[in-house]
């Protein structure tokens, strides 16, 4: 079995017992670690005085607007300082882990998106000037190599877009992007959608790891915790009960089992052993016979 595990970087999602867990799979499964990052992403922000913005999808998804200079910040953050702790807090557990952007062998790629639709004061606008990008491509010759040599590989978010507006606005061609590999430059994408993307492709398990007990009928309290989505009536009822931030993870989940993911699970990272309780029935699980 695979297993592909996206460690939440919410102030509030503490690492230490999910990368603990890693270490105790590793021993007889593949692993694959994602990661988030908004928090240390947002603290990035405020040294560079930067505020960060928040935008509203028509669909009523929450995410971040990526213009150039939250961008920089994005690559600061991700890559560079998370990456590499989470790198080195694994192999201290005796993993060896191995750090990656969606960038690196173009392990997540597809277009940049340079505008987005989003709801400002009740009406739908396109903003424009956004670095984000749509994932089409996972390498999973990348991650099959590294997993078949022994590491763990501990991926995240930029992604390796290819990016249209690169090019002449004389050329008649501009709107189909060109194959011959000039026009690569990092952009922004969601760290859930992109564990999704691995996890379908990879055929794995995905645990999406947050800081609540998994999705939940009422927000505000944890007794009307969603434990198991097998039905088409069950998967109407878990998208209605998904707000804010938590509608991306059920999109993810969507998209992960769309793409052929056996399993998905959103579980607590603050829980003891979280990834192993996940896997022995914690959390929320969603099956794919809920999307057929």
């Amino acid at each position: 079995m695979t297993v592909v595990i996206k460690i939440g970087g919410a102030r509030a999602v503490d690492p230490k017992g999910a990368l603990s867990d890693v270490a105790t799979l590793t021993d007889d499964e593949d692993v694959i670690v994602l990661h988030g990052g908004s928090t240390k992403v947002d603290e990035t922000l405020e040294r560079l005085g930067i505020e960060p913005e928040y935008v509203e999808t028509p669909s009523g998804v929450v995410g971040r607007f990526t213009d150039e200079a939250t961008m920089e910040a994005f690559e600061m953050a991700m890559p560079g300082v998370l990456n590499t702790d989470l790198v080195a807090s694994l192999q201290s557990l005796g993993v060896d882990a191995v750090g990656l952007s969606g960038v690196d062998g173009k392990l997540l790629a597809g277009p940049r998106k340079s505008a987005v639709r989003v709801v400002e004061d009740g009406k739908k606008k396109i903003r424009r000037g956004d670095h984000s990008g749509t994932i089409k491509q996972v390498n999973t010759d990348l991650l099959e190599t590294l997993l078949d040599s022994g590491f763990t590989p501990v991926a995240s978010p930029p992604m390796a877009g290819k990016d249209s507006e690169a090019r002449s606005a004389s050329d008649s061609r501009a709107a189909e992007p060109r194959d011959d590999g000039d026009e690569w430059v990092p952009v922004n994408t969601d760290a859930d959608r992109s564990a999704a993307a691995i996890a379908g492709a990879m055929g794995a398990t995905l645990v999406l790891l947050t800081d609540v007990p998994g999705i939940l009928e009422d927000p505000d309290d944890e007794s009307t915790l969603i434990e198991t989505v097998e039905t088409d009536a069950e998967f109407a009822t878990l998208e209605d009960a998904a707000e804010g931030f938590m509608g991306r993870k059920v999109m993810a989940a969507e998209e992960a089992l769309d793409g052929g993911a056996d399993e998905v699970i959103v579980a607590d990272a603050n829980a003891d052993d979280p990834i192993l309780s996940a896997l022995d029935g914690d959390g929320t699980h969603i099956y794919q016979e809920a999307l057929q």
